[in-house]
């Protein structure tokens, strides 16, 4: 099959293990991102398997229409940038393993290293022992203090168990089913969503991006936060209501975030006002940005190429395509 993959920056699949399981195919990388709908159509007139690099570029209808030889697309996890419906239209099957059961280690281990990041504010204590400054400041333990995490899901665990190894105390807010399942599993719950921003030293965002969790954390829950408090969101930014985070910084409540996901992707500005505030560390959406984890992604999305052409596709998310 001739298999195109967009948006590997840094051209880093052909150095993994997982790559050897594209031989006998005819594999196009692509390392740069291109957002032009008729560029992108140009470069993948004769593709028949196009890969996602997670969600860096938006499948849609426009583009769809364009491309007469796609087949397959080939991607894990969720899906909100793909079209799916217009896939459908147009023939082409959607495969994404969405590995239930397994979380990203590599991202609850970014969302650890931004609590520590955050609490020790260790950006502006490099950067003055750097400039030959010294010391810029006092950080906070974390032993002792509380973390509240909004989502009781798989990666939001992981990061619990971090949490407890460093003697934090921690807290829930979810869905009510989120919830419910935490008070069975013999976890603490807040009592309601006020007291949970409210007291938690920490609060750490782990929701499923989707229509109806867009905006779900809004500029009133935010000022509900102390000004010695840190948010943490390495999940998506949409979740948070437009403007509240920037907003929110403003009036230093909460006095610091850590994020590493942004409204707009690649953030390039550097003069972005979210982006340069000076009480806002960030990270380039690097939460799954890991030799290891993709491996281990890549792996899947080349096996799901595989198994179509071997005429038996694995994780088909619109299986109808196959009877049209």
């Amino acid at each position: 099959m001739r298999v195109h993959i967009l948006d590997d920056w840094f051209d880093t699949l052909r150095n993994l293990l997982c790559f050897d399981k594209l031989k006998g195919h005819d594999v196009t990388v692509w390392t740069d991102h291109v957002d032009d709908i008729d560029l992108m159509a140009s470069r993948l007139k004769d593709a028949e398997a196009v890969v996602l690099f997670r969600e860096r570029t938006k499948v849609t209808r426009a583009l769809l229409d364009k491309l007469p030889s796609l087949r397959l697309i080939s991607q894990r996890s969720v899906y909100p940038h793909v079209d799916v419906p217009a896939c459908s239209d147009n023939g082409v099957l959607l495969c994404s393993n969405m590995h239930a059961g397994t979380p990203s280690y590599a991202a609850a281990e970014l969302t650890w290293a931004l609590v520590m990041a955050g609490m020790r504010d260790l950006p502006a204590q490099m950067a003055s022992a750097k400039a030959g400054q010294w010391q810029s400041g006092v950080g906070k333990t974390l032993r002792g203090r509380r973390l509240g995490l909004y989502g009781y899901g798989r990666i939001a665990k992981t990061v619990a168990g971090y949490a407890r190894v460093f003697g934090m105390d921690v807290v829930w807010w979810a869905s009510e089913d989120g919830r419910q399942r935490a008070m069975e599993d013999g976890e603490t719950v807040a009592t309601n969503r006020d007291q949970f921003f409210a007291d938690c030293d920490v609060v750490s965002l782990h929701v499923r991006l989707k229509p109806t969790t867009k905006g779900l954390i809004t500029a009133d829950d935010l000022a509900q936060m102390q000004p010695d408090s840190l948010l943490v969101n390495t999940s998506r930014a949409g979740l948070i209501e437009p403007g509240a985070l920037l907003q929110a910084l403003n009036t230093a409540r909460p006095g610091k975030a850590a994020v590493d996901v942004f409204d707009t992707e690649p953030l390039t500005d550097p003069n972005d006002p979210l982006l340069s505030h000076p009480n806002l560390i960030a990270t380039p959406h690097i939460g799954f940005v890991t030799e290891d984890e993709f491996d281990m992604q890549f792996s899947d999305i080349f096996d799901q190429i595989n198994a179509y052409a071997q005429g038996d596709p694995i994780h088909m998310i619109n299986p109808q395509v196959l009877g049209s």
